[in-house]
């Protein structure tokens, strides 16, 4: 590996000799320069890795070298030596996006320390991070064989997604591989645990039962309506936990992270599914049974979430919330930012309800789009892009606007996403639904030890086509795929975000409430 090489630019270099020194022991290459414009010369005639530039020199100083710097080496890191501790040198400095800042006099360690942040940041930060998940990856081994409640898989995804954001930063492809494996064997555990809980949840059984969908409203919104808080609640479809935490500290600047947990989206992991049972706080066989002409079959053509405004409504009302309720749907920029400028409009009702689509849409063009399958190739891409989207939505705007007006926020999403990668083999009929992560048909030929099955749904409070109706739930990172263009058909869709089955990504679902900073 080649040596680092350092340019110093001080006035009073022949004083820095012992520093110079000091660096050239520690494998340092340093060039020095007592002036701003022999410096800039020697910059157009080599390549050098960071500059150490003193701010206070006769001729031009150091803010003005900086200044031909940055537009003659735009990239170049520069270090920044001064013996002036004004604010307003300081302010402008760090406006010329200096890499960092010393104040006279240094000693040798101190620019060590300096230099290694910049140059050596990288791979010291992969090392620790490689380090200390080498250490916790036998913990959360432990943690996902001793798991027993949802509350302790809860505690396992929440350490995976820690793990899943810090192993972004690495740079080599091992360790990524190793973390790949272990969420895949959570995910095969996790599996087997909902298999074995989650028509028990939904039943009398007096085992420990999460926070589900259907119960999200009754048990964590009505009691702050009923305690006079001015509530706006935004549900971002198909936000995943590792997706939230990626973008909190957007919110942070403006809001309090009140509390923050999960909660878990029920069977099957969709929309249909997962956000009516939110907004009428019934599991869907329930909403079909009282409220026939607000549920759609699936085999229907129209939009199966047109009726969520009047669910949340007989919601509410069954509640005993009679107050005026402000609800919509953001699908698009146009819609995000019509909202954002007539945002009076919800902040003069208690309780607002807002829908972001974009998630949800990102994730079904990875399937269809070139273009958004290349800038989300892996899991820190597709991260990365949400965090982009959020930055500039008209959701953040308006997260402002509610923090300024002291109104709380609830976020939160219906259901998450996995990216899928093993094919399984299904056979149904004509009725068969097409969702690519759980089928509900009459006759379904599959193997059962792939797959979670409910053969009775009224077990499981779903409705169903005819009396011999049967769902089946793809887990871990599966995907069913018919027999004939078997090929074709795998080829298209690995690799490819779906929805609908049982993963930690897709039903652990992050709920956080926000209250707002003071100005």
């Amino acid at each position: 590996m080649s040596k680092v090489s350092i340019l110093w630019v001080d006035d009073e270099i022949d004083l820095l000799k012992p520093h110079i020194i000091f660096l050239e022991n520690k494998g340092y290459q340093v060039d020095v320069s007592t002036n701003g414009h022999d410096a800039l010369e020697m910059l157009r005639n080599k390549f050098y890795d960071l500059m150490l530039l003193d701010e206070n020199m006769p001729g031009l100083s150091g803010l003005e070298t900086l200044a031909h710097v940055k537009k003659q080496s735009p990239v170049l890191p520069v270090i920044m030596i001064t013996k002036s501790n004004e604010e307003e040198i300081m302010d402008e400095a760090i406006a010329s996006k200096i890499t960092n800042y010393l104040i006279k006099p240094v000693n040798p360690n101190q620019i060590l320390i300096a230099i290694k942040k910049v140059i050596d940041q990288q791979r010291l930060v992969s090392k620790k991070v490689t380090t200390d998940y080498q250490v916790d990856f036998g913990r959360i081994s432990m943690d996902i064989n001793q798991a027993r409640s949802f509350s302790d898989w809860t505690e396992i995804y929440k350490k995976l997604t820690h793990w899943s954001l810090e192993v972004d930063q690495l740079e080599e492809g091992g360790m990524k591989e190793v973390f790949h494996l272990q969420m895949n064997e959570a995910n095969s555990e996790f599996s087997k645990f909902i298999r074995n809980h989650y028509l028990s949840w939904l039943g009398d059984s007096p085992d420990e039962k999460p926070l589900m969908s259907h119960l999200l409203l009754k048990n964590r919104i009505k009691p702050l309506l009923e305690s006079g808080r001015k509530t706006v609640m935004i549900v971002i479809d198909n936000l995943r936990y590792d997706q939230w935490r990626i973008i909190l500290p957007e919110i942070l600047p403006y809001f309090h992270l009140e509390k923050e947990e999960l909660y878990c989206s029920i069977l099957p992991t969709a929309t249909q599914f997962a956000r009516n049972a939110i907004f009428s706080g019934m599991m869907p066989r329930e909403i079909e049974r009282l409220y026939p002409n607000l549920w759609v079959n699936e085999e229907d053509e129209t939009g199966k979430n047109l009726h969520e405004e009047e669910l949340l409504k007989h919601h509410l009302q069954r509640m005993g919330l009679k107050l005026p309720f402000y609800f919509e749907k953001v699908l698009n920029q146009r819609a995000g930012k019509k909202l954002t400028e007539n945002s009076s409009s919800l902040l003069n009702h208690q309780f607002s309800v807002l829908v972001y689509n974009f998630v949800d849409m990102l994730s079904h063009a990875r399937t269809d789009v070139e273009m958004v399958k290349e800038l989300t190739d892996d899991e820190s891409a597709y991260r990365s892009l949400t965090l982009s989207w959020f930055r500039h939505s008209y959701i953040l705007d308006l997260l402002r606007q509610l923090a300024a007006k002291n109104i709380s926020v609830v976020l939160t999403a219906d259901h998450g996403s996995v990216r899928v990668q093993n094919a399984l083999k299904v056979i149904g009929d004509k009725h068969t639904t097409t969702n690519l992560r759980y089928k509900q048909g009459k006759n379904l030929d599959y193997n059962p030890r792939e797959v979670f099955e409910v053969k009775d749904p009224d077990k499981a409070f779903l409705p169903k086509s005819n009396v011999s109706s049967t769902y089946i739930f793809a887990t871990k990172n599966d995907f069913f795929a018919y027999p004939n263009n078997y090929n074709h058909y795998v080829k298209y869709y690995r690799d490819t975000l779906q929805h609908g089955g049982v993963s930690m990504e897709e039903m652990l679902v992050p709920l956080v409430f926000l209250v707002s900073k003071p100005l």
